[in-house]
């Protein structure tokens, strides 16, 4: 499993809101929901880094 680093994010209140209601509406944390709506947005975006280059070859 990869480390997980601590930031601070700032929202406005009414966005905090939205995010902390659909959390419990998915029976997540606020910050599961937030961890979630990144790595779905990323995929999306075709952003996320490949896994299937775990063992690069050497030459």
């Amino acid at each position: 499993m990869s480390k997980k680093k601590a930031f601070a994010l700032r929202v406005n209140e009414e966005m905090l809101k939205a995010i902390e209601k659909w959390a419990a509406d998915e029976f997540r944390s606020t910050n599961g929901q937030i961890e979630w709506m990144l790595q779905k947005s990323l995929k999306a975006a075709n952003r996320l880094p490949n896994k299937s280059k775990k063992n690069p070859k050497s030459d």
